[in-house]
C-alpha cells in the first residue's frame, strides 16, 4: 500500500505596510480630532445653552418655594422678621399690597396668637425667560392661635409670578387659585 502523499499548502500572509506606516495613523488621528472638534463646535453651544436654561429654572423654582414658604408662615412672636422675609422677596404691586396690609395682619396675628406654618409640597414652573417665569405651588400649612391651639391643616393654591431683579427673583404678584 502506498502512503498518499502529504502536500504541503501554503497560505499566502497579507502585508499591509501602509496601514502600519506612522503618516497614515497620524492622519487618521489627525481626521478624528478634527470630527471631535466639529461635533463640539456645533453642539458644544447647545449643550452649554440647555445648561444655563436648566439652572435659571432650578433657581427660579427654589426662589418660589421660598416665597411660598415665607408667605405662609407667620408667627405672633416673630412677626415683624417674618414680614421683612416676605418684603425682601417681593417686589412691585405685591410688595406694595402686601407692606399695606401689615398692620392689619400684625393686629390680628397677635391678637389671637396665631402660628401659622408653611411647607411647599409641589412647585411646577409654568413658563420663564431670561427675565421672568410663572410658577405654581402647592403649599400645606398648619395654624394654630388661641380659638384653635390644636394644628389646623390648611392647603393653598398659589400662582406666583417672579421677575428677575438683579441677580435674585422676586414674586410681583401672588394669587391664590382653585
Amino acid at each position: 500500500m502506498s502512503r498518499p502523499v502529504r502536500r504541503t499548502v501554503s497560505v499566502p500572509t497579507l502585508s499591509v505596510p501602509a496601514l502600519r506606516s506612522p503618516r497614515v495613523v497620524y492622519a487618521v488621528l489627525g481626521a478624528l480630532a478634527v470630527a471631535a472638534v466639529a461635533v463640539l463646535a456645533v453642539l458644544g453651544p447647545r449643550w452649554l445653552e440647555q445648561r444655563s436654561v436648566d439652572a435659571r429654572r432650578a433657581e427660579v423654582l427654589q426662589q418660589a418655594r421660598q416665597i411660598g414658604v415665607n408667605f405662609t408662615t407667620l408667627d405672633y412672636r416673630t412677626f415683624n422678621e417674618d414680614v421683612q422675609l416676605v418684603l425682601d422677596g417681593a417686589t412691585g404691586e405685591f410688595r406694595d399690597a402686601f407692606r399695606a396690609g401689615v398692620e392689619q395682619t400684625r393686629e390680628l396675628v397677635t391678637d389671637n396668637k396665631s402660628v401659622s406654618e408653611g411647607e411647599v409640597t409641589e412647585a411646577a414652573l409654568v413658563s420663564s425667560d431670561a427675565d421672568s417665569a410663572v410658577v405654581l405651588l402647592v403649599v400645606d400649612t398648619e395654624v394654630t392661635n388661641t380659638a384653635n391651639p390644636e394644628p389646623t391643616a390648611r392647603n393653598y393654591r398659589m400662582r406666583l409670578d417672579l421677575s428677575r431683579v438683579g441677580d435674585r427673583w422676586l414674586a410681583g404678584d401672588l394669587q391664590f387659585v382653585g
